[in-house]
């Protein structure tokens, strides 16, 4: 009798610790993937921003168009790829769309000084990582919070969509902050969803383009904490 619970005590023990590796495994993926697809859009909005030609041609034609809208419509090509196309096709899609951002996000190098654009990231690598490992040690299920954030992100959209016409620059400060908000808790909140994924589908194909999914949302939480904080943040040239 012992010894069956002694057994059954070191295989409880021999799962926990595969799931761990596993888990981490997975997680380290999720991470690397969001870390390369802001390393490229970085150094492409860095690369851009040291030539005026380049920014003339992006942000002074009609080709600005195309880079604004371009990123909304990979999105949606991402989901609904998402079952069909590979793990690396998924994944060039999300470069595509990194690259794409970095284009579009040239012109912070124009208006802010180069210290405060790293300040800046600094602080928001700080938020974002602070919040992700709440997500992913905490015990409370976050689920509620996601709902109500989710909530709230329509309620920033819909309000940048009026402010376009309002052109108040309260409003747009008020908007700023709320998105710092929601993205930060939105951070916490996919962070533990992908434990949850893993769980589910293990490091399954299926598994491993959700990671990637997740890693695509981190991404963009990351980008927006950024691009928000740094109107707060940010010394303009």
């Amino acid at each position: 009798m012992d010894l069956s619970r002694f057994q059954a005590k070191a295989q409880t023990q021999t799962r926990s610790t595969s799931y761990d590796a596993g888990l981490r495994s997975f997680m380290i993926d999720v991470y690397n993937n969001m870390f390369i697809g802001i390393l490229i859009t970085s150094l492409v909005s860095l690369f851009i921003s040291t030539s005026p030609a380049l920014l003339n041609t992006i942000h002074g034609t009609g080709l600005r168009y195309l880079i604004m809208f371009a990123p909304f419509g990979l999105i949606i090509f991402f989901s609904v790829k998402m079952k069909s196309a590979s793990y690396s096709t998924l994944r060039s899609i999300f470069w595509l769309y990194a690259t794409l951002m970095g284009a579009m996000l040239s012109y912070i190098f124009i208006l802010y000084t180069g210290a405060s654009i790293v300040r800046t990231l600094f602080i928001t690598a700080s938020m974002f990582g602070a919040m992700s490992l709440y997500g992913y040690t905490t015990k409370k299920d976050l689920t509620s919070m996601g709902s109500f954030l989710f909530m709230g992100l329509i309620g920033v959209v819909i309000m940048s969509v009026v402010n376009m016409f309002m052109h108040s620059s309260a409003v747009h400060y008020v908007i700023s902050l709320v998105a710092i908000v929601i993205f930060t808790g939105l951070t916490a909140y996919q962070t533990q969803s992908l434990k949850a994924t893993y769980m589910q589908l293990g490091n399954s194909e299926a598994g491993k383009k959700a990671g990637l999914s997740g890693a695509l949302s981190l991404y963009m939480n990351f980008l927006n904490i950024f691009i928000h904080l740094l109107q707060f943040v940010g010394d303009r040239r």
